[in-house]
């Protein structure tokens, strides 16, 4: 029986950390699972979350018996990591912003944090300044209006350009800044529109590292067939170019261990 890999998301944003992914193992077999249902995440109480997320991956891991899980959001890293590898037995893999190569490649020494409000001002992200941000200034914004702006994006209806730039402002106002490190796995999908609307800041997200990660700890992920599954209603229709993109051919539009 081939033994996917088993990558979680709130939603869709995952995709950006799938198409990663890809380019070091185009064929390995990827079970995706969604919680739609419970879109956005950024917006919930911890304590809520950690019991959501636990029960879910660990039905999960029962059902698909992935080789690996890689919990492709930022929010969920976050708040569940230490207790989904106390629960499972397999490696599981998390999604850390790209503050040290932000720190460490920033001109201006100026750089900001566009996540989450859940994700942004977590103790986590001071300890990681603390290691790698000597003389280092980071500014921080929360937002859950551009998850979604992603999810919308990936079901066909373009981004506003203005309300992009709204909510970029709090980061592209400060003068000297020219990093803004992309916080949540959604905001890689916007990268183009991020672009065109910022084209002076350089945009940086840890999808890379993360597959970089996968290929080091995951050495029995094998090719084959891949799938995707989420917890809430879906129009798959609407779905199924952004899906098969990255190789996600079959979609469920309601989670099932069938």
């Amino acid at each position: 029986m081939t033994r996917p890999l088993l990558v979680f998301d709130s939603g869709l944003g995952g995709l950006s950390v799938v198409q990663a992914l890809r380019e070091s193992h185009p064929s390995g077999a990827i079970a995706y699972l969604a919680d739609s249902a419970w879109l956005p995440y950024g917006t919930k109480p911890d304590s809520l979350l950690l019991d959501r997320i636990v029960g879910l991956l660990s039905d999960a891991c029962a059902a698909l018996a992935p080789c690996a899980l890689v919990v492709a959001c930022n929010t969920a890293s976050t708040i569940a990591l230490p207790a989904l590898r106390d629960r499972l037995t397999i490696p599981v893999i998390g999604t850390v912003p790209a503050v040290k190569p932000a720190c460490e490649t920033s001109a201006s020494k100026m750089i900001g944090l566009l996540a989450t409000p859940a994700t942004v001002n977590r103790p986590y992200i001071d300890d990681l300044m603390a290691r790698y941000g000597r003389g280092i200034t980071l500014h921080r914004h929360g937002s859950a209006k551009l998850v979604l702006i992603a999810e919308t994006a990936l079901r066909g209806i373009a981004p506003d350009p203005t309300a992009l730039a709204a909510e970029l402002a709090p980061l592209t106002t400060v003068a000297g800044l020219d990093t803004i490190i992309l916080g949540c796995t959604h905001f890689p999908l916007l990268r183009s529109a991020l672009e065109a609307a910022a084209p002076t800041v350089r945009f940086l997200d840890s999808g890379t590292a993360i597959a970089r990660r996968v290929r080091d700890v995951v050495p029995d992920w094998h090719d084959g067939p891949s799938c995707a599954f989420f917890t809430g209603r879906e129009d798959t229709a609407l779905l199924a170019s952004a899906l098969g993109a990255v190789g996600l051919p079959r979609c469920v539009s309601a989670w099932s261990p069938s």
